[in-house]
């Protein structure tokens, strides 16, 4: 019971309440503007790419490997920026070939133009936003706020951000394509989406460890 309390504590921190915020937007599109499969996945693309946008700010702030045993700041971020660059780039492209439709249409360019179409929206522009001003609170409140860079390591931060997105990366395919062979139901994005939403109050809580003691 003390533990359940806990976790109902940690889900009124700010920085959760936020991210329960920011994907509740695709669910509103899902329901009332009739979202379909490519923009759910296309979104959470996107959120992985912040994800790495914002590590670099981490990388600047955390504390050097006094040691001299580890690369450099200035070899390590750019280095993370290219090694992360392609992964998230395969993974775009994956999301779209898979779930763009692009081989519905006569020619690829085609296809892609068709892809794009359904998230040039405002809408999906809003989404996008609220999932960017999440990761932006995040990073303020525990990260700067918190204290978080001062405990943290540059060689950490190499390898952190590929476990939450390896994760999501598996699951959003996988649901993706349940939620193309049942026809994109509304029911079943909206499932999905709340799957996606618990495994990132998961993460985070996980990620921030001080948020919760059990």
């Amino acid at each position: 019971m003390k533990n359940i309390l806990k976790w109902l504590t940690v889900l009124k921190k700010p920085s959760v309440l936020v991210l329960i915020a920011a994907n509740t937007i695709p669910l509103y599109g899902v329901v009332f503007s009739g979202w379909q499969v490519f923009p759910v996945m296309f979104l959470f693309w996107i959120e992985n790419v912040i994800i790495g946008f914002f590590n670099v700010f981490k990388m600047m702030l955390a504390p050097a490997d006094e040691s001299g045993q580890g690369m450099t700041r200035a070899a390590l971020i750019p280095f993370f920026c290219l090694h992360y660059g392609i992964f998230a780039l395969v993974h775009g492209v994956l999301v779209i070939a898979i779930f763009g439709g692009i081989f519905t249409e006569t020619d690829l360019f085609s296809g892609i133009g068709q892809s794009f179409e359904s998230v040039w929206n405002t809408a999906f522009g809003l989404a996008a936003a609220a999932v960017f001003l999440s990761h932006g609170i995040s990073f303020g409140l525990n990260y700067i706020v918190g204290g978080e860079y001062k405990t943290t390591s540059l060689n950490r931060l190499m390898a952190e951000p590929y476990g939450r997105v390896i994760i999501l990366h598996f699951t959003l395919l996988f649901g993706g394509f349940i939620v193309m062979a049942l026809g994109s139901p509304v029911v079943g994005l909206v499932l999905f989406i709340l799957l996606k939403i618990t495994l990132d109050i998961i993460s985070h809580i996980r990620q921030h460890k001080g948020l919760i003691v059990l």
